[in-house]
């Protein structure tokens, strides 16, 4: 009987989908589900000291996909840079890897992405914003989307300051003709 063993490593490549030009390389993830990195439970936890390998050595907690069988959570994609050139943090992305004896796979069957059976687990479609991110020829909902959805507060919070301010100056405005009124009302 033969035997070989591969290494264990798990490879997530995020590409964009152009229509017109080449897909474009966003970002890369490898992991050795032996010994990988804890994944993290919210997005902004993430960043590039998570990986083993860091510029700042900083010790990372490891686990290994076999022993829990289970993990979910966050991790960081980068790019890596040229000869001397630092990783560069080019997203996040939320997985969550199962490791399943061959009895249990054939019990619990999967398909792939979303196609059926969607059950193990169940996939919902993704949340994606009813526009087409094409500015030119829909300014309003991709205004409403990228800015709004992220700068709301400042936006509101800008306009009551600009609505104070006006009050303020209509009030600088005409104190001096309604006190110069008055006081000429009273003589």
């Amino acid at each position: 009987k033969h035997e070989e063993k591969y290494p264990v490593t798990f490879v997530a490549q995020i590409w964009d989908n152009d229509i017109f030009t080449p897909d474009d390389f966003l970002g890369l993830l490898e992991l050795n589900l032996n010994f990988m990195p804890k994944a993290n439970k919210f997005a902004k936890s993430v960043s590039l000291d998570d990986l083993p390998d860091n510029d700042k050595g900083k010790p990372v907690p490891m686990v290994s996909l076999f022993d829990q069988k289970n993990v979910k959570g966050w991790w960081p994609m980068y790019e890596e840079g040229g000869p001397g050139q630092p990783r560069e943090l080019t997203g996040k992305v939320e997985m969550e890897l199962e490791i399943l004896s061959k009895e249990d796979a054939e019990a619990k069957p999967a398909g792939k992405g979303q196609e059926e059976p969607n059950e193990n687990p169940h996939l919902d479609p993704p949340n994606r914003p009813a526009t087409s991110f094409l500015w030119f020829t829909s300014p309003w909902k991709s205004l409403r989307y990228i800015i709004w959805n992220n700068y709301k507060w400042y936006i509101i919070g800008g306009l009551i300051l600009l609505l104070i301010i006006a009050m303020i100056g209509l009030f600088i405005y005409s104190a001096p003709g309604a006190l110069s009124q008055k006081l000429i009302a009273q003589i």
